[in-house]
């Protein structure tokens, strides 16, 4: 489908957040998990059933283009990356649904108040630098009971996983993994931000092979609560 927009507008030439190599690095591992680590089919699992216009906060690549249902009306995808947004770009003009690609920061996104039925959030909440900050945009940019749909890894394991989580966080892991951080909780996050939460799992990935540090997952989904309080996901 061709694009509304483009990844670049040519205005700005400083990036929100830059980290070149690893946007090289990523993009070459994160096309492998998709088979070996089955990636693709959770992410078949996490945008199952969604229709109406999407936002997908920190698309990365654009893996997930390619497993939006037919129902989506437009997909507009946030990615403050440049190497990862043009490679999102590609990705999009391969879709099946209209993607627009742009740059912008979670914590800040450049869309209007309540204009979105649903937000995607895909292994990002443990790389932004504020995740109140970004949760809250995400609630602004949703109507009132709009979709949450989150797959994110985070804390998990005995204590002596979460010690070296911590110990990681606090030292080599971030700036060798593009700002990414291992003990965050997304469950936890979405919840104080005041989103309903609805079925989540916990998964490991991969689900074959050694535990690492970073395989600990969870995928599901929350909603904004509606204007008058009752349940939004009923």
């Amino acid at each position: 489908m061709p694009l509304r927009s483009t990844a670049d507008s040519g205005r700005s030439t400083r990036d929100p957040v830059r980290h070149p190599l690893f946007a090289r690095c990523y993009a070459r591992v994160s096309v492998v998990a998709e088979t070996r680590m089955g990636l693709a089919g959770v992410r078949e699992r996490l945008l199952a059933g969604l229709s109406g216009r999407v936002i997908e906060i920190g698309a990365g690549n654009g893996l997930n283009f390619a497993h939006y249902p037919g129902a989506i009306a437009e997909v507009v995808a946030i990615e403050p990356e440049r190497l990862l947004r043009r490679a999102a770009v590609a990705a999009a003009l391969r879709a099946e649904v209209p993607v627009d690609v742009v740059p912008g920061r979670a914590e800040a996104l450049p869309v209007k108040s309540e204009g979105f039925d649903a937000a995607v959030f895909s292994l990002v909440l443990c790389s932004v630098r504020d995740v109140p900050r970004a949760l809250a945009e995400a609630r602004r940019v949703l109507r009132p009971g709009g979709e949450v749909r989150f797959l994110e890894h985070g804390s998990g394991g005995g204590r002596a996983m979460t010690l070296t989580q911590r110990a990681l966080d606090r030292t080599v892991w971030p700036p060798l993994a593009g700002g990414c951080h291992l003990s965050r909780d997304p469950v936890a996050a979405l919840r104080a931000a005041g989103f309903e939460l609805g079925p989540y799992r916990r998964m490991l990935l991969p689900g074959t092979g050694p535990v690492l540090p970073s395989s600990f997952c969870s995928l599901g989904t929350a909603w904004r609560p509606t204007a008058d309080g009752t349940p939004a996901g009923g």
